[in-house]
């Protein structure tokens, strides 16, 4: 695989990617058909609930960073 290609997800895997990036992208854009979708791929509802609390608490996380200016060893200016 070359630097910056994605990797090939299972169909599963891909759907969550892609709710992850709707969730923490456009929040307000998040729709029953959305979660509908999870559980099309197998995902319960309560795997669901655990992911949309782990996406939401990474934008927390790093919403605080940005507001406070801290960066990683590898965004340090």
């Amino acid at each position: 695989m070359l630097r910056g290609e994605l990797p090939t997800l299972p169909p599963a895997e891909a759907a969550l990617l892609a709710f992850a990036q709707t969730l923490t992208r456009t929040p307000a854009a998040v729709r029953e058909a959305d979660v509908a979708a999870l559980r099309e791929h197998g995902w319960s509802d309560p795997a669901i609930a655990h992911a949309v609390q782990v996406i939401a608490l990474f934008a927390y996380y790093n919403r605080i960073a940005d507001g406070l200016g801290i960066h990683s060893h590898d965004d340090a200016p």
